[in-house]
């Protein structure tokens, strides 16, 4: 049964909310606003889900939410993904608890609803108690499914238009990028997700994941602990002598853009052609010595896919939205295929370091997360609580697209900003004429 879902006009004035150079910090804790981003980003609009290497054989499933929806992503029969919802269409019971599997069918422990691995209802326990027609209960399914390059997204209402128009130009080119840094052009996510619960608003993550200015205070304890390294290099120098850019692409996609502060070749990997001969050696196979030198220097991007899909570089992380002040953070290392598994085991330990429990980064970010958020709790919509976000926007250019500027301009948060004002402030029906 596919999920209908209607909109309703915003309850907020979010092009007063939203300025040019200024967001209200009432949008980061009013409870109203959270319920209407549900509707118009998480359900209206595409969100990433996961990835096909995820469910590699028929009957694999795991687990995830859009928005606040708890989803099943599933490999078929056919070998197609679904995407259904982890909800008994009878009386509501979760079919599956635990956070993946195995199944040949969905079954209801409460009244043993049976369903298939697409959602279609193939049984129940007394049938001739029910006047309804069953074949009209099967589980809810996003109104769209779609994937690139196995990055999977749905839009629950399938109102939302293409996922090629979402990803436009700007999250088509990210996630190349990304998926080029494996020999074959196919990535796994297979090294399992670490899930950080935070008492902040979601927002603040596509936020600081991609802020350039906070890098020199709030992480300056990684360049006291591991001094040398490439973070040396594109953000402790300043904004006089770092070639590093913040970039903004339609769409709501963002990047900070480190690949010209790059003094060596496999300087975003921590380690140089010897060590990882096997790895290097596959690249220039499969993409000849030119392009597979550009992957070398430039490396995995630094970006976000909007709303919700964050390539951290060798990391993919998912950012889910729970409650106005509660998010999870989870991420997982982004493993290559076609070479060496050294390199892999590389990119695992080097996830731990970067965004494990104890990491350097996640760790920081969730302690200034928190600050933040409580410092907002009491905002009401008023002349007090705005958030400043100027920075850098007279230097700001833009073109095909895009606009940048340096590393540590606010322009990533503008754009993220100003397409969230678009989505929020305008209907389905503008959105999909292009309003």
């Amino acid at each position: 049964m596919a999920l209908t879902v209607q909109s309703s006009p915003a309850s907020h004035d979010y092009r007063h909310l939203v300025q040019d150079d200024r967001i209200h910090g009432s949008l980061y804790t009013d409870p109203a606003v959270f319920a209407d981003e549900m509707q118009r980003i998480f359900t209206d609009g595409w969100a990433f889900v996961g990835h096909e290497s995820e469910v590699p054989e028929v009957g694999d499933w795991v687990s995830r939410r859009l928005g606040t929806e708890p989803v099943l992503m599933v490999r078929n029969r056919d070998g197609a993904i679904s995407v259904v919802a982890n909800r008994c269409a009878h009386r509501g019971t979760t079919l599956c608890p635990q956070n993946d599997g195995n199944n040949r069918n969905f079954r209801c422990a409460y009244h043993g609803w049976t369903y298939d691995l697409d959602g279609t209802l193939l049984g129940v326990p007394g049938p001739k108690g029910f006047h309804k027609d069953t074949a009209d209960l099967g589980l809810d399914r996003p109104g769209q499914v779609d994937d690139y390059r196995g990055f999977v997204f749905a839009n629950r209402s399938g109102t939302a238009g293409s996922l090629s128009d979402h990803l436009g130009a700007g999250g088509t080119d990210l996630i190349d990028r990304t998926s080029n840094m494996s020999p074959t052009g196919r990535v796994r996510l297979s090294a399992g997700w670490i899930g950080q619960r935070i008492d902040s608003n979601w927002k603040m993550w596509p936020e600081s994941d991609h802020d350039g200015y906070h890098l020199n205070f709030t992480h300056a304890s990684m360049a006291r602990a591991v001094p040398d390294t490439y973070y040396d290099e594109i953000v402790m120098t300043g904004e006089e002598a770092s070639e590093s850019a913040t970039r903004a692409y339609d769409g709501g996609h963002l990047e900070l853009d480190f690949r010209r502060s790059y003094t060596a070749e496999l300087a975003w990997l921590g380690t140089t052609r010897e060590k990882v001969a096997d790895y290097c050696d596959a690249l220039e196979g499969s993409y000849g010595p030119e392009k597979a030198k550009t992957i070398m220097w430039d490396g995995p991007p630094h970006a976000l896919v909007f709303p919700n899909l964050f390539l951290a570089e060798m990391n993919i992380a998912r950012i889910e939205p729970v409650a106005p002040g509660v998010t999870v953070h989870r991420h997982t290392p982004l493993l290559v295929e076609g070479t060496d598994e050294s390199v892999n085991r590389r990119l695992v330990l080097q996830s731990e370091a970067a965004m494990g429990p104890a990491s350097f980064f996640l760790t920081d970010d969730a302690v200034i997360a928190e600050r933040m958020h409580r410092a907002f709790e009491g905002a009401a919509v008023g002349d007090d609580g705005w958030v400043d976000l100027s920075r850098g926007l007279e230097r700001e250019q833009s073109a095909d697209g895009q606009r940048w500027s340096d590393i540590t301009d606010e322009t990533t948060n503008r754009g993220f900003w100003h397409h969230y004002r678009e989505v929020m402030a305008s209907v389905v029906g503008d959105r999909h004429n292009g309003v």
